[in-house]
């Protein structure tokens, strides 16, 4: 019983970490966001909304180097 009760929690953990892997939903979350704005500063830019842009949406968010 205690190995079935261990396996069935080390596979809760690791499916709580694969869902917050990638948005395929296109979702702007925070580690969307926050993905996104460190890979931006990263290249010497900033993470903006475009003009018109819906915040809600992480493909309507651009990175404009200085």
């Amino acid at each position: 019983m205690r190995p079935a009760f261990l396996i069935l929690a080390a596979a809760l953990a690791l499916s709580a970490c694969e869902s917050t892997s990638g948005n395929i939903s296109g979702t702007a979350d925070y580690d969307s966001l926050k993905r996104a704005t460190d890979d931006c500063k990263a290249r010497g830019g900033e993470l903006v909304l475009k003009d018109q842009g819906n915040n809600e949406h992480i493909q309507d968010y651009v990175c404009k180097v200085k």
